[in-house]
């Protein structure tokens, strides 16, 4: 079993920046892919951004390309998005996800542990 807890969320104006935290507790979080995806009312869940067990390897989705950045630190068991250059539809709830897998993956069904999320919202 793995707890994962979103922070750092907030209200920002467009062109502002953000670092939300997933810290995880439970089993060795080195052993866990992580994966950050985002949910605004009435759409469908989108996956943002995914990095390895070992932090080499990260695949980012086309709406953050350029502007986000995902990182982790094993020995302190968080993992981190990083978001620039915010805009108004960036503004969704922020879930952090792990999962029992070597390499990033989009796909939300790669994930076994899933925290409760954090919002941003991104005023114009």
């Amino acid at each position: 079993q793995v707890l994962v807890v979103e922070s750092g969320g907030g209200l920002v104006q467009a062109g502002g920046s953000l670092r939300l935290s997933c810290a995880a507790s439970g089993r060795t979080f080195s052993r866990y892919a992580m994966g950050w995806f985002r949910q605004a009312p009435g759409k469908e869940r989108e996956f943002v951004a995914a990095i390895s067990r070992s932090g080499t390897s990260t695949e980012y989705g086309d709406s953050v390309k350029d502007r986000f950045t995902i990182s982790r630190d094993n020995a302190k068991s968080t993992g981190y998005l990083q978001m620039n250059s915010l805009k108004p539809e960036d503004t969704a709830v922020y879930i952090c996800a792990a999962g029992p897998l070597n390499n990033p993956s989009s796909s939300s069904s790669s994930y076994q542990y899933w925290g409760q999320g954090t919002q941003v919202t991104v005023s114009s």
